[in-house]
């Protein structure tokens, strides 16, 4: 029976790996859903698909009017020549790559210099023994600022920390890669990631008329409540359930493992810096925010729910980590001349090219899709259906983490599966009154909590190397039953991990869900 089950589980797996592995890379699939997109609005337009709704007096003194929309036809000489003329402005005008660029320009410079590495590294390897397993998860969650050298750090230094300590490292590199790959949707820092999904958002609320600025702060409540509610969750899990199934070891401290992964003078000086660096900017930040009639408050003297502060979230932090990384670099002595930054500027911002690449043809997708109306004319359809069945956002929060679960395995690139679902999905949250901001962070859900049980992660490879390594000088447990590690054996690990993370963080939306609280600074449930 348990051949029979492995069987199963065995040919499931390279289903799901085959069929990913078919699909295009995301710059030539959004060129085909482009193509299609043309040839559908063509169809659709000859068929008359169209819909009528009523549209509210915006301001007072207005009347409310009958609004139809129809399908317009892509395929035209017209439409086609302002297409092509319009290239250029559709990619540079694209929100996602206006706030990726300085994001991932000032990320890069922090991470190139290496404080995050070292940040990590001063605080999980002084961490009591008695509290490690909660002090690798912790920081592996705010790893995944680093994207996916951040999960890759994650799972090397939970191996390297158990084995240290004389414990099974298998343990501690799948509690890592699933704490971190596994909670994108929770950190205490701002990445990269909050600023491409705020951007496709943003775009995806514009198509049905409505103009909000969806900043890369817009779940950051939700994010930070979300990192102490997994480094509690996961860690329990670990040591109640994964410990027991795996087999843990007690072989004494490695001291001389752990000594050669501690900080140098050099990265303890540049700490010191960025630290400053810090308290040097938020110096500046409170001066500008906290007298009266500040230059970051309103007209009215606050910051909600509109201000110049809310507004000005992306240039803020391009400032703030600038200041900590240009600090810990000068302090750690990779800044010697002033040279040095724009080059550490370039690196970061050498990570965001093959982004850029892809952002090209998925900007141009949904450029279409806006202009053909296809889309917007679902999104009421569907906001009538739901109307009519009386269904509350709370149902509808939870398909759209359904559904994202359900693409997860095939479709590993968070931004490409947002670029496709957000067109549909924000704009039938909108006519609803439920902000975007709610739409996305139910994507993130679904998206973060399965992206540790796809066969496509592009760690796998890289953990099945560390197991086989750590197997092969006697530091896992092996029995003849189990032999090598593979893929089945991380899943067997990190299925279980997928429903912790998916059932922690849904329950935490609920929670916020009925207290009413804000997921982001101006960002609650209703417009």
């Amino acid at each position: 029976m348990a051949n029979t089950n492995v069987g199963v589980l065995g040919r499931t797996i390279r289903i799901v790996e085959k069929t990913g592995n078919k699909l295009p890379h995301p710059f030539i699939l959004f060129g085909i859903f482009s193509i299609i997109t043309l040839f559908v609005s063509f169809s659709l337009n000859k068929l008359g698909f169209g819909v009528t709704y009523f549209e509210s007096a915006k301001n007072a003194g207005e009347v409310g009017k009958n609004i139809t929309i129809v399908v317009e036809n892509l395929l035209t000489f017209k439409n086609m020549r302002t297409l092509v003329q319009d290239i250029p402005t559709i990619y540079v005008n694209f929100p996602s790559l206006k706030i990726v660029v300085l994001m991932m320009m000032a990320i890069g410079l922090v991470e190139k210099t290496g404080f995050f590495t070292a940040l990590m590294r001063k605080y999980l390897l002084n961490a009591p023994r008695s509290i490690i397993t909660g002090a690798l998860i912790f920081t592996a969650v705010n790893a995944n600022i680093m994207s996916d050298a951040g999960t890759i750090f994650a799972f090397t230094i939970g191996g390297v920390l158990f084995a240290a300590l004389g414990r099974n490292p298998k343990i501690g590199i799948i509690a890592g890669f699933a704490a971190c790959s596994g909670g994108f949707t929770a950190n205490m820092f701002v990445a990269g990631t909050d600023a491409l999904l705020a951007g496709i958002t943003e775009q995806a609320a514009a198509a049905v008329g409505v103009n909000l600025t969806i900043n890369p702060l817009c779940n950051y409540y939700f994010m930070a409540a979300a990192t102490i509610v997994l480094t509690i969750t996961l860690t329990i899990f670990t040591e109640k359930f994964v410990v027991k199934t795996v087999g843990d070891t007690d072989l004494g401290n490695n001291a001389e493992l752990l000594k050669s992964y501690k900080l140098t003078s050099k990265e303890e000086r540049g700490l010191k810096f960025a630290f400053y660096g810090f308290l040097a900017f938020m110096a500046i930040f409170l001066l500008l925010c906290y007298p009266e009639n500040a230059f970051f408050r309103n007209a009215d003297g606050g910051f909600l729910p509109k201000s110049p502060l809310l507004s000005s979230i992306v240039p803020i932090i391009f400032v703030m980590f600038s200041a900590i990384g240009i600090s810990y670099g000068v302090g750690e002595g990779k800044i010697k001349t002033t040279r040095d930054i724009p080059k550490l500027l370039q690196a970061g911002l050498t990570q965001a090219v093959p982004l850029m690449v892809t952002l090209l043809s998925s900007s141009i997708f949904i450029y279409l899709l806006n202009k053909s109306n296809i889309f917007r004319i679902f999104a009421v359809k569907g906001s009538f259906i739901l109307k009519e069945a009386n269904v509350g956002p709370l149902p509808l929060l939870l398909l759209v983490v359904l559904i994202t679960t359900l693409i997860n395995p095939m479709m590993t690139s968070g931004s490409t599966k947002w670029i496709l679902l957000a067109p549909m999905v924000v704009p039938m949250f909108t006519l609803l009154n439920i902000s975007p901001a709610y739409a996305q962070l139910a994507f993130r859900i679904g998206d973060s909590s399965t992206n540790i049980i796809s066969p496509l992660h592009s760690s796998i490879p890289v953990i099945l190397g560390l197991l086989a390594q750590y197997q092969a000088e006697g530091k896992i447990p092996n029995t003849k039953e189990e032999g090598e590690a593979g893929f089945g054996t991380i899943f067997a690990l990190t299925l279980p991990y997928s429903i912790v993370i998916l059932a922690s963080l849904i329950s935490l939306m609920v929670v916020w869900y009925f207290l009413g609280l804000p997921i982001g600074p101006g960002f609650n449930l209703n417009l």
